[in-house]
């Protein structure tokens, strides 16, 4: 075992029970169901070190936000025993790399991209699971589609042969403003609410919420959190 293995270990051992803690508090307070909130570690930028510790903490949904890592890790641990997320952007050119190594993308941000993911799926044995980005805190620099937009695009992504559209991704701004962080979330919500009464093809995940604001994203109906920092320390930025 290295001493990174080790570093990586003591802290999970810390990390994940606290995170678990206040996922289950978040839950509770809202009245939820803790069991309907999916924790996905970020191991974006960390080494293998960092998955091995978290395969042996139990952590099994893991996040990256670079194709050519999250490949890298993905040949290195397989598929069977880890379910990687794609979270981060991806150039439409990737698409096919992406549709082989992620199990599912929550960052699916236009209909070039959708489109290409599904003709790269309809190739595989089975329809990519994906979660359409919105950019419900209106930044100009975020991804995602408005929700004005979205809402049809959501749609016609729902009726392509090979995405699964399980439901609606979105990041909130970084601010300390619970108002403005609820509302980000409340309108992700909202959308997903309508979108699901018109068509049974879209499914009811709501990936929001992080390190710093998981809280309030559990109360506004979360139900895949995506965590980094809090559970491996900060990145390095090399």
């Amino acid at each position: 075992m290295t001493s990174a293995t080790i570093s990586y270990t003591e802290r999970l051992t810390e990390t994940v029970p606290a995170v678990r803690e206040s996922i289950n508090d978040a839950a509770h307070a809202a009245g939820r169901n803790v069991e309907e909130v999916r924790l996905v570690a970020v191991t974006k930028g960390h080494p293998f070190e960092a998955v091995d510790a978290a395969l042996a903490a139990g952590l099994t949904d893991l996040g990256e936000n670079r194709v050519a890592e999250m490949e890298e890790k993905v040949a290195h641990y397989g598929s069977e025993s880890v379910v990687w997320h794609m979270i981060g952007h991806i150039q439409s050119r990737k698409a096919g790399r992406v549709a082989e190594a992620a199990a599912m993308v929550h960052s699916v941000d236009s209909l070039k991209l959708a489109r290409k993911l599904s003709r790269a799926a309809e190739e595989g044995s089975a329809p990519l699971n994906v979660l359409v980005q919105m950019n419900t805190s209106g930044e100009e620099a975020k991804y995602g589609f408005a929700p004005e937009e979205g809402y049809d695009a959501v749609l016609e992504m729902s009726e392509m042969t090979g995405l699964n559209v399980r439901g609606l991704m979105t990041m909130a701004p970084f601010d300390d403003d619970e108002g403005v962080l609820g509302s980000t979330f409340s309108g992700l919500r909202k959308l997903s609410e309508r979108l699901q009464s018109a068509s049974e093809q879209v499914g009811p995940e709501l990936s929001m919420g992080m390190t710093n604001d998981l809280d309030i994203a559990i109360r506004e109906g979360s139900t895949i959190v995506r965590i980094g920092t809090a559970l491996f320390g900060e990145r390095d930025r090399k």
